[in-house]
């Protein structure tokens, strides 16, 4: 686990160096202009700000496909190598047009940085803590200014402030970066099992875990690399298979087969108490109803019914969920690095060790990209004695985080394999009478059987695992869908994924028009214009001095903010925090608003304006800030998870570009009041866009996010079986 949260912190220096290059830039620009004579000249006071995020524009277009292609590693090397260069141009530009240059380099340093430090995170971060390592990029960020802000203030008590300097010290955290890129940042898990490299992915996860048992976790990377959006939501009885149970004889029963001889359930399939087929139920039955249910998202309300039945999802990858928790040693052999349980026996862990030891007496075999994937999903420790052992073992377990299970079943139809998720239901009061009926002979009723909900989809097995001792053991996994050429923009038309989507592009659209980053980079401006100076001059501090003062002070202000929301993502959820901090945002806007609109004393409008400014600030770092990047980072599948990124991030480019290269022409014609109100009301629309369109993904193993996401696409023609 600390493994994963280091590689978090040092991918996050690039956000660090974001955050730097805003603030010295709001510095900067204040003598830039005064040199180069731009003060009636906003245009292209505008473009210099501006030209950073028209350089991330043009890189983020390519950004997606190529760190598909490449990896997320190389592209953050080169990030931290575009950073560098920048630094060193901006110290010597000459003139506006070698400096509008060095801010387009900088700008491609960030465009990579911003958009895949997230990616990276998520594809590394375990379920229960991703919130958390995803909230860091906004910390270092607004560290990042803090300390420009300091430096910036610093060199404005000199008699001649030199903006190059300002600039150019980006140069020095940038070889920093670079060295963590290359001497420590491995590849993402994710993408290197999406290349057929199951060995590196492998020793990257054990690292990452601190544990040698991943196998529960490689199956689940190598399940995702297939998203044929035929999810469709089941509901079972669940009970441990015995060997005198034969699924095959009886109609109403089915085999869910684990990794490990011992691991394999009994199911049999219900109807009408599940958590997940009760809301589908539920929007069937009222379709055509309020606008309320018609505006509603499937997807909103199908995970908020599993996080209001379950609000603890943020289960081990250790297999230490609460599903089956009581059936025993069940699933013991899956947690083989968890505490032992009382009911023990020396036997039991004699078997496990002697399961270690041939497990680390084979390797898997790399296999290169243009071959396809070729390596064995899951395998059981009783292998035949004809097994070939070149292949090697996984052992593995069935929990894959969050309270979900991953487990495989067999299609009466065509034989093929389908994945199923499977997760506890409380079963409703109005149910447990019923039961008996329900499950009659063939399981128990007394606590040895579970109500669960389950996601299934097809498997990227097909028809080619073999079923030993009433386990899966995989035969070579080559999914035609990883290699084939156009598959990629295929599955970036499946339904889901255009779901995932449309709810990923309108939240950055809305976070960027409720103004946040022209605020952020005028910020010192904005502050003279309300007269801070006023609340300093008895200190003898300039106006320019005491803008970036207070700037400084307000990002200081943002750290503990956001300490708050990193321990919050996991727990409140994403959902929750955005529906809390924006309605305070709206709050702010209006009273800079009254503040610039009616008229009062010069002392008053300061400080109503600088408060409303901080609070504004410390709230949007709460949410609206790292929870946009850190969603469209979770809900999209892992072969085009960076396509989906990098048109996300564009719509963030743009709409920064928009915004930023507009402000100072708003402020020139509409003044303050107006550029707040509109910012307010973007806001507003936001926050009805979070009520029905923004599902809560805290604790979900990506692949399952996805899932739901393919389920809600159906919409009200979904059919619950």
């Amino acid at each position: 686990m600390s493994g994963a949260v280091l590689v978090a912190i040092a991918a996050s220096i690039g956000n660090l160096l974001q955050g730097w290059d805003n603030a010295t830039i709001a510095g900067a620009v204040l003598y830039i202009k005064r040199e180069f004579k731009l003060e009636t000249q906003p245009t292209i006071e505008g473009l210099i700000v501006a030209m950073s995020l028209i350089g991330a524009t043009i890189i983020t277009t390519f950004s997606g496909p190529v760190s598909d292609s490449v990896g997320r590693r190389p592209m953050l090397i080169i990030s931290s190598i575009l950073y560098f260069l920048s630094g060193l141009i901006m110290f010597w530009s000459p003139n506006v047009y070698i400096l509008l240059l060095a801010r387009l380099i900088d700008g491609f340093g960030i465009g990579l940085a911003v958009t895949l430090v997230p990616v990276y995170i998520s594809e590394t971060a375990p379920p229960e803590i991703r919130g958390l390592l995803n909230t860091l990029p906004q910390f270092t960020g607004s560290g990042g200014m803090f300390f420009s802000y300091c430096m910036i203030f610093g060199m404005t008590l000199t008699p001649s402030p030199n903006w190059r300097v300002m600039l150019g010290v980006l140069s020095l955290p940038s070889l920093v970066y670079f060295a963590l890129m290359v001497f420590y940042l491995p590849e993402s898990p994710r993408w290197l099992v999406s290349k057929g490299k199951m060995k590196e992915a492998k020793e990257v996860l054990q690292k990452l875990r601190g544990r040698e048992d991943v196998s529960g976790e490689m199956a689940l990377l190598v399940e995702g690399l297939g998203t044929s959006g035929d999810t469709s939501v089941e509901e079972y009885l669940v009970a441990p298979a015995t060997d005198e149970d034969d699924p095959s004889a009886e109609k109403d029963k089915i085999k869910l087969y684990g990794p490990d001889a011992g691991t394999s359930l009994v199911a049999q399939p219900v109807t009408g108490g599940s958590v997940l087929g009760s809301v589908l139920g539920s929007m069937v039955m009222s379709r055509g109803g309020s606008i309320i249910d018609t505006m509603m998202d499937p997807v909103v309300a199908l995970l908020g019914s599993v996080h209001e039945k379950h609000p603890d999802a943020t289960g081990s990858m250790r297999g230490g969920s609460n599903l089956f928790a009581h059936f025993g040693s069940m699933f013991n052999v899956a947690d083989r690095t968890g505490p032992r349980e009382e009911n023990w026996t020396e036997e039991d862990q004699q078997a496990t060790d002697n399961d270690d030891v041939r497990s680390s007496d084979h390797e898997m075999p790399e296999h290169d990209e243009e071959s396809g994937l070729e390596a064995p999903l899951l395998s059981h420790s009783d292998l035949p004695a004809d097994h070939d052992n070149s292949i090697g073992e996984v052992q593995g377990a069935m929990g894959i985080g969050g309270g979900w299970q991953l487990a495989w079943k067999v299609s009466e139809k065509d034989g093929q394999y389908k994945k199923v998720f499977l997760h506890q239901d409380e079963v409703p009061a109005s149910r447990k009478g019923s039961m008996v009926s329900l499950t009659g002979s063939q399981l128990p009723v007394s606590g040895d059987f579970v109500h669960a909900s389950a996601l299934v989809s097809r498997s990227v097995l097909g028809s080619k695992a073999l079923v030993i001792e009433d386990a899966i053991e995989p035969a070579l996994v080559q999914p035609v869908e990883t290699t084939a050429k156009g598959s990629v923009w295929k599955e970036l038309l499946e339904p889901g994924v255009k779901h995932a989507l449309f709810a990923g592009v309108m939240l950055q659209i809305l976070q960027q028009f409720s103004g946040i980053n022209g605020v952020l980079y005028y910020t010192p401006q904005i502050l003279e214009q309300a007269g801070v100076g006023v609340l300093l001059s008895n200190l003898g501090i300039s106006s320019d001095s005491a803008s970036i003062l207070i700037s400084a002070l307000t990002t200081f202000l943002m750290l503990p903010c956001i300490g708050v929301a990193m321990r919050l993502m996991d727990v409140s959820g994403r959902r929750s925090l955005l529906l809390t901090t924006i309605p305070i945002l709206v709050v702010s806007l209006v009273v800079l608003v009254v503040s610039n609109v009616v008229s009062m004393g010069t002392v008053p409008h300061a400080v109503l304006s600088t408060t409303s400014v901080i609070i504004y600030f410390c709230c949007f770092v709460m949410g609206f800030g790292p929870v946009p990047n850190i969603f469209c980072a979770e809900i999209f599948p892992t072969r085009v998870r960076g396509i989906c990124i990098a048109i996300c991030a564009l719509t963030f480019w743009i709409g920064d570009i928009i915004v930023t290269y507009s402000l100072p022409v708003m402020l020139n014609a509409i003044g303050l009041g107006g550029v707040f109100g509109i910012y307010a009301i973007v806001c507003c629309l936001a926050f009805v866009f979070v009520i029905f369109r923004v599902p809560e993904t805290k604790g979900l193993p990506l692949e399952v996010i996805i899932e739901f996401f393919n389920v809600g696409s159906k919409g009200l023609h979904n059919e619950v079986e």
